[in-house]
């Protein structure tokens, strides 16, 4: 009896020996390990660069439209609130979808008078008190453009969501006097 137990435990000892020493397929496991990690890291980098870029793009595209505000180019031309909104959709491209994106442009008596209001609500974005005063010549104006960007991989980032359904509040604001231009 010893014998034979003796004999299995040298053919198991041989086994594993033999599985130890084997290289074939190493390099198959230790993808399979790093692999996934390693995805995750790089959507990522993508989902943020993406936010960014977004980002910088809104930011971008709402101190252009507030040049054509300060210059008088939108008193002038008659612009409502979705006219504007289009101007600004206009220059952030296709990274954006336009639908989610709202434009508060008010005017205020002084710089330091602004009271804006929360715009993050347990609901979500709050919009209520936004409205569309581009001001005259001389006059100080706040434009705020709002866009609720969705993340792309839900569950990964979940830290960096600010709204419900697993969306991030990106806010461009703008605050300048009007030039003395012609009405």
């Amino acid at each position: 009896m010893t014998n034979a137990v003796h004999i299995r435990a040298a053919r198991r000892s041989g086994f594993t020996l033999r599985f130890i020493k084997a290289r074939e397929g190493a390099t198959a496991i230790e993808f399979a390990l790093v692999a996934g990690p390693f995805f995750l890291l790089l959507m990522g980098v993508i989902e943020i660069a993406l936010f960014f870029f977004a980002s910088t793009m809104i930011e971008t595209a709402t101190n252009e439209a507030a040049r054509d505000v300060r210059t008088g180019e939108v008193l002038v031309a008659g612009d409502g609130p979705g006219e504007f909104r289009n101007r600004i959709c206009a220059r952030v491209g296709a990274i954006a979808d336009c639908s989610r994106l709202q434009v508060d442009v008010r005017r205020i008596d002084s710089f330091s008078a602004a009271q804006l209001g929360a715009l993050v609500s347990d609901e979500g974005v709050d919009t209520t008190g936004f409205g569309f005063d581009p001001g005259g010549p001389g006059d100080i104006v706040v434009i705020r453009a709002v866009y609720e960007w969705p993340l792309i991989a839900p569950g990964m980032l979940n830290g960096m969501a600010n709204l419900p359904g697993n969306k991030r509040l990106i806010v461009a604001a703008s605050a300048f006097r009007n030039e003395p231009f012609e009405v």
